[in-house]
C-alpha cells in the first residue's frame, strides 16, 4: 500500500503544476490513463491480500522468476509510474526555486455608483482618485484591489497590497501600494515583529469593500480614525488575546524636517468565543497640524502665519469597539475620543486653539436568508468645540458636513467659535450571489446640528443645508 500512496502523491503533484510541464489537454489524457493503471493495481493488490497463499513450489521454479517489477504491477507499469514520480519531483522543485511555495494571490474589485443630493451628482465610481476628494461619498469603495501574500519554511509571512488611486498609499503619498509589510517571528510563530506600511486597525470596520456589509463607512472610521503607519510593531497572540504595539508615523511614509517624534501606537483584541468579542485602540505622539499652516488677518487687515506652521502638534487618540454574533444576528459598536493640540478650525489674533471630538457608532445585521442580509448603521459625533476640528479636519469642509454652518448671508449661523455636530443613519442590503460576488444596496441621510452641506448647482454653490442624502449600489467580486 505504500507504492499507492506514493502514486498519490506524485499524481496531486503532477495536478497542481500543468502550466510547468504541458498543456493541460495533454497532461488530463495522462493523469486520466495513470488514474486507470493505480485503480488497476489497487484491485490487484486487495485480490492478492485476500487471496489464499498457495502450496509451496519446487525450488528451482522459485529461483527461475526473479522480481522485475513491484508485486501487481507490470515492468511497462513500474517504469511509467517512476517517469510520473521523477517528473513531479522536478516539477514540484522547480515550484519551490521560483518562489511560488507558500504564494496566495488574491484580488478584488467593486465598480459603484453612487447619487449624493446636495453635491447634485450620479455617477458610477471606480479607480477615481486624480486628486479627487476624500469624503464620505468617496472613500475606500470603487477600487480594484490585487494582493500578494507569502509565508516561508521559517514562519515569515510577507505582504503587499495594491490598490491604485483608493488605497491608503494614494492618500498620503501618491502611491498604489495600500499595504506593504513583513512578519518575522522572534521566539515563537505566536510572537512577531511586524514592519512596513500597515493599514490603521481602529474600530470594527475593514478598509476593503469586501469585509464590509455596507458601502460606505461610519463616521468615526472617515473623520476620526488614521489613514495607516509607517513604523514597528510587536505582535503578540497569547490564548484569547491579541496584543500589537509599536512606533510609527501616522498618514505619511516619512516626517518633514523638524519634526522627528514618532507615535506610540497599540491595538488589544479579547475573543471571549467564537460569537463575541472587544478590542481597544490608541494612538500618542504627534501629528501633522493642518490649521497651523493656514493664515489669520491681523488687525490692520495683513494676512500673517502662525509661528508653528510645519510643525507637527500633540495628539490623543482612544476607542473601545466590541462583536456579537449569534445566529441571524450580527451587532457592533464602538465609541471613539481624540485630541489634537492647536489644531481647531477656529482661531483668532493668530492664536491657534486645541480641538476635540468624541463619537459613537453601532451596525446591526440580520440574515433574511443565508444569502440576503439587511443591515442598519447610526452614527453621531460632537465637535463643537473652537469652531470645530477633527483628526485631519482643520477646516470647514462643506461636503463632508465639518465646522461652522453657514447662513444665506454668509455669516455663521451660531458664532465663528462654535462647530457642528454630525450624525447618519444607513439602511441597506447585501446579497450574496455566489462565493466570489457580493452585491450591496445603501441609502444613507446625514444630519447636523447647523447648516454645514453645500447645495450645489451647476452655477457652484447656491446655498447650505443640515441635511443630506446619499443612494448608492455596487458588486463586489473577488478571487
Amino acid at each position: 500500500m505504500r507504492l499507492v500512496a506514493r502514486t498519490a502523491v506524485a499524481l496531486a503533484a503532477a495536478a497542481a503544476l500543468p502550466a510547468l510541464a504541458q498543456s493541460n489537454a495533454e497532461l488530463l489524457q495522462e493523469l486520466k490513463a495513470l488514474k486507470d493503471r493505480v485503480l488497476e493495481l489497487e484491485k490487484k493488490l486487495q485480490a492478492a491480500a485476500t487471496a489464499p497463499t498457495p502450496a509451496a513450489a519446487p525450488a528451482t521454479a522459485t529461483a527461475a522468476a526473479p522480481a522485475t517489477a513491484p508485486a501487481g504491477m507490470t515492468p511497462e507499469q513500474a517504469r511509467e509510474l517512476n517517469r510520473i514520480t521523477v517528473k513531479a519531483e522536478a516539477m514540484q522543485d522547480s515550484f519551490a526555486d521560483l518562489g511560488y511555495k507558500g504564494l496566495k494571490i488574491s484580488g478584488a474589485i467593486d465598480p459603484t455608483w453612487i447619487y449624493n443630493r446636495r453635491q447634485d451628482n450620479s455617477t458610477f465610481v471606480l479607480l477615481n482618485n486624480g486628486g479627487a476628494r476624500y469624503t464620505y461619498d468617496n472613500s475606500y469603495f470603487g477600487m480594484a484591489v490585487l494582493d500578494f501574500e507569502k509565508e516561508t519554511d521559517s514562519g515569515t509571512k510577507w505582504k503587499l497590497t495594491l490598490a491604485p488611486e483608493r488605497g491608503t498609499g494614494s492618500l498620503f503619498n501618491g502611491s498604489v501600494v495600500h499595504e506593504a509589510s513583513v512578519s518575522l517571528p522572534l521566539t515563537d510563530l505566536q510572537t512577531r515583529l511586524w514592519v512596513g506600511q500597515i493599514p490603521d486597525w481602529t474600530g470594527y470596520e475593514y478598509t476593503m469593500p469586501k469585509d464590509n456589509k455596507l458601502i460606505t463607512h461610519n463616521l468615526l472610521f472617515d473623520t476620526m480614525a488614521p489613514t495607516a503607519y509607517t513604523g514597528a510593531v510587536l505582535d503578540v497572540k497569547r490564548g484569547k488575546w491579541w496584543t500589537r504595539v509599536g512606533l510609527a508615523n501616522m498618514n505619511t511614509a516619512r516626517r518633514t524636517p523638524g519634526n522627528k517624534t514618532p507615535a506610540f501606537i497599540y491595538r488589544v483584541d479579547y475573543s471571549k468565543g467564537e460569537f463575541e468579542g472587544f478590542g481597544f485602540t490608541g494612538l500618542h505622539g504627534k501629528a501633522t497640524n493642518y490649521a497651523a499652516d493656514g493664515t489669520w488677518v491681523d488687525a490692520d487687515g495683513v494676512e500673517q502665519g502662525f509661528a508653528d506652521a510645519g510643525r507637527d502638534t500633540a495628539i490623543n487618540l482612544l476607542e473601545f469597539d466590541a462583536y456579537f454574533v449569534r445566529g441571524d444576528w450580527s451587532v457592533f459598536g464602538q465609541v471613539s475620543y481624540g485630541q489634537q493640540k492647536k489644531a481647531a478650525i477656529y482661531n483668532s489674533d493668530g492664536v491657534l486653539r486645541d480641538a476635540r471630538w468624541w463619537g459613537v457608532s453601532t451596525t446591526a445585521a440580520y440574515k433574511i436568508t443565508p444569502r440576503l442580509e439587511s443591515v442598519l448603521r447610526a452614527d453621531f459625533t460632537s465637535n463643537k468645540r473652537n469652531g470645530g476640528g477633527l483628526l485631519g479636519y482643520s477646516y470647514d469642509d462643506y461636503v463632508n458636513g465639518i465646522g461652522r454652518g453657514l447662513l444665506a448671508d454668509g455669516s455663521y449661523a451660531k458664532g465663528a467659535d462654535v462647530g457642528s455636530n454630525r450624525w447618519a443613519l444607513s439602511l441597506g442590503m447585501n446579497y450574496l450571489y455566489d462565493e466570489f460576488t457580493l452585491f450591496k444596496l445603501e441609502f444613507r441621510h446625514d444630519g447636523a446640528s447647523q447648516p454645514v452641506f453645500a447645495s450645489m448647482s451647476g452655477n457652484g454653490i447656491k446655498g447650505y443645508s443640515k441635511s443630506n442624502q446619499l443612494l448608492g449600489a455596487s458588486v463586489v467580486v473577488k478571487f
